[in-house]
């Protein structure tokens, strides 16, 4: 990059909070970056107006040269950009409550309910245009810049983009890190050499190697799990690690809802959804609660932090996207594991799917690595998810209801409740109820 360019990386959602703050903290850490422009767009003046001063302290405390600019006028924000990252969550906590409040009538208990089954269709359906709409004046206004998406649902969102525009898109989520530590954690040692190398699905990849100084930890893993309060830190995935072989990189909560075991009576979810030692959620109404509560307390959060009353730390986070942005920019070489397009890099899922596999960034680009195919058991799961993924985003692209029941159908925790006519049933009502956001589907 010529020296005299200053990088100008622009966060669509720019208006969150804690994100925003890791972020820009994260950016500005790296030398080649703490002369960059940081542009926040978001549609909440007041929160924009907060994370602004929030990101002016961390300028200051840091003694950087960076500047940041705040705007609801999305085209301004992007001109120019060389990284966009997206980080919006549609429509609000309102926008998706009744996607888990309907199928709950029907006894389908979901967790958080941000990726798949129902509640991710239907969130998809209504994030995919909003999601194209930002890609489009990307293409317009920053023609050559990497997104780096962190929204859900994930795979939906990426998928729609590699399908429906020329953007260069990667999705980034915390799952293989979070796994990292949890099952070092469990075993009692540093991190320091052990290596994994994950592949499969947003939220539903595996741990295809777990080893340190070439030793392979899964059998001292299984010796841990024996033990009841290693066991009950993580019950789902310890379950399907014991039952498929392989550990899943995303937490119980959301794993207990991806497949047909955990979640289809009361009595299974409270005997392995529970709050445990690690903080996994079991119903539903948990999920909300939390939403609701931190709504309230949010703002007053955001202007602590934006006036000056919650003190400013300037320690790098775990999130990948400043890494990556420093390696694509500055060739700084960076690995890490991130949403792709299937080109061959998983063989026993279809092929353009949206997998998650190891990545590598460097001033050439990103070099998603072949991993060939997955075990079976794993393969099984992840063929089921990716279905809903693809008919749900050929429904949000063509504005055909018909994929949408159909991607509903293979909703593993639905299915394990009610009938086919039930379902039809959940998702009348959800587009009834959904209407005016989802004005692709004319009914």
């Amino acid at each position: 990059m010529d020296k005299d360019h200053r990088v100008k990386i622009a966060l669509v959602g720019g208006g969150s909070m804690g994100f925003t703050r890791a972020l820009a903290t994260d950016i500005l850490s790296y030398e080649e970056m703490s002369g960059a422009r940081l542009s926040l767009i978001d549609i909440n003046e007041q929160r924009l107006a907060y994370a602004k001063q929030g990101v002016e302290r961390i300028i200051r405390a840091g003694g950087y040269r960076a500047t940041v600019e705040a705007t609801t006028d999305r085209a301004a924000g992007l001109e120019g950009a060389d990284i966009v990252i997206c980080s919006i969550l549609a429509h609000g906590v309102d926008g998706f409550r009744p996607e888990i409040d309907i199928p709950m009538r029907y006894g389908v208990d979901y967790c958080v309910g941000d990726s798949y089954g129902i509640p991710g269709v239907f969130r998809g359906l209504r994030t995919i245009p909003i999601v194209l709409d930002i890609c489009r004046d990307i293409e317009r206004y920053a023609p050559d810049a990497y997104l780096l998406n962190y929204s859900n649902p994930m795979a939906m969102l990426c998928r729609a983009i590699q399908r429906a525009t020329s953007v260069k898109v990667v999705g980034l989520c915390h799952s293989v890190q979070g796994m990292k530590w949890d099952l070092t954690d469990m075993l009692e040692m540093e991190d320091d050499d052990v290596i994994t190398v994950c592949a499969g699905i947003n939220h539903q990849a595996w741990v295809l190697r777990f080893e340190k100084n070439g030793q392979d930890l899964y059998p001292l893993l299984r010796e841990a799990i024996k033990r009841p309060e290693v066991y009950r830190r993580d019950i789902v995935r310890n379950e399907m690690f014991l039952a498929l072989g392989y550990y899943v990189t995303e937490s119980s909560g959301h794993n207990s809802e991806y497949n047909w075991w955990f979640r289809k009576r009361p009595d299974l979810i409270d005997e392995y959804c529970h709050r445990g030692e690690r903080g996994i959620t079991g119903r539903h109404g948990h999920t909300l609660a939390q939403y609701d509560r931190a709504a309230a307390t949010w703002e007053r959060e955001m202007r602590d932090w934006a006036q000056g009353r919650t003190p400013i730390k300037l320690e790098r986070s775990h999130h990948y996207a400043a890494a990556i942005i420093r390696a694509l920019l500055f060739d700084r070489k960076c690995e890490f594991n991130g949403n792709v397009a299937n080109t061959g890099l998983i063989m026993n899922l279809p092929e353009g799917c949206c997998v998650e596999v190891p990545v590598v960034a460097e001033k050439g680009g990103l070099s998603p690595v072949h991993v060939g195919a997955l075990p079976l058991p794993c393969a099984a799961l992840n063929q089921i998810n990716t279905t809903v993924v693809e008919l749900a985003v050929q429904a949000a692209l063509s504005g055909d209801t018909k994929p949408v029941y159909r991607a509903c159908y293979y909703d593993p925790v639905a299915a394990a409740v009610c009938s086919l006519a039930e379902i039809r049933e959940i998702v009348d009502e959800l587009f009834r109820a959904q209407a005016p956001l989802l004005p692709q589907f004319k009914r």
